[in-house]
């Protein structure tokens, strides 16, 4: 009996080694993902479709693992963030990744990030869309005025920027933000930049020899949206030489500028008169008022304080 057992197992053992290929084909040829796939390509020759064995049993696992999604940043698959996809070429099949929706959404994450830059603006107020803004009748107009900023992108660019003044915490700085991200189906970026803080560190600049290279970014952004314009403590220097000459290039080149502020426009030019020194200079506040006047829409933002 053992001697009958000793030549019987070797040759159960080697027709068993035979056949799983054949089982294991069977198993994957119907896969419930690639009998979908049979189902809705019936000229595909199950011989020819053998020699991508390789290609569909990666397909078959990953698509597994997608039904089980354990999230972008943990993917298992060959291609993180990519799922595969047949395709006969041929007569053969071929394999290609294609991203999921996961991967998707990041991407748009990302490219929002890219085109929406800020300075100095916290992130609850980057946040805000006109889809989560609370459409009240004291706002509605100046709300309006930004959304059609924004739509004139979609047959060319607006000739003016526009100017939103009203008391504190109304919720011009959400309505700012709300622009940039509504700018963003149009593929314009935009540069959001709280400007009391950017005065400051434009003075800390000038140790580094980095002035021009930060003036540059906000003369040349698409959108340059200057966030509390007027609350900033300003001298001759930064008047003139910064606010000034940024101002000066966006008008030269037609680029709009959209500012918020606690000040109308009367009282942003007695602000900008001010002078460290003591006294006033209006001339060079009228100076200032010139690049902007001409090229602003002023809307106030009325409400109740949303702070």
């Amino acid at each position: 009996m053992d001697r009958i057992k000793r030549v019987v197992d070797p040759l159960k053992e080697k027709w068993s080694f035979q056949q799983r290929p054949e089982r294991e084909w069977d198993r994957l040829w119907n896969h419930r993902q690639i009998r979908s796939f049979r189902e809705k390509h019936p000229e595909l020759d199950p011989d020819l479709a053998r020699r991508s064995w390789l290609s569909l049993r990666q397909y078959a696992q990953e698509r597994d693992h997608c039904e089980t999604c354990p999230g972008l940043q943990r993917c298992p698959n060959l291609v993180k963030g990519h799922q595969p996809a047949l395709q006969i070429q041929n007569h053969l099949l071929d394999l290609r990744m294609v991203p999921c929706h996961h991967k998707i959404a990041e991407d748009e994450r990302k490219k929002v990030q890219q085109l929406i830059k800020s300075h100095h603006i916290p992130a609850d107020i980057l946040d805000a869309t006109f889809v989560t803004m609370d459409f009240d009748e004291a706002r509605a107009t100046a709300i309006e005025a930004a959304i059609n900023f924004c739509n004139q992108f979609g047959d060319g660019k607006p000739e003016r920027g526009l100017y939103l003044y009203g008391p504190f915490g109304v919720g011009k700085s959400r309505i700012a933000a709300a622009m940039a991200h509504e700018l963003v189906q149009y593929h314009v970026d935009s540069l959001m930049v709280y400007v009391p803080e950017f005065v400051r560190e434009i003075k800390d600049s000038i140790r580094d020899g980095l002035v021009q290279d930060k003036l540059e970014t906000l003369k040349t952004a698409t959108v340059l949206i200057l966030d509390d314009f007027g609350a900033e403590n300003l001298t001759p220097w930064t008047r003139d030489e910064v606010i000034g000459a940024i101002l000066q290039y966006r008008m030269a080149e037609k680029l709009p500028t959209v500012i918020t502020s606690n000040l109308d426009l009367e009282e942003l030019e007695i602000h900008l008169a001010h002078s460290d020194k003591g006294g006033t200079e209006r001339t060079k506040a009228k100076r200032i008022m010139e690049r902007i006047l001409p090229f602003v829409d002023a809307y106030q933002v009325k409400g109740p304080n949303r702070r």
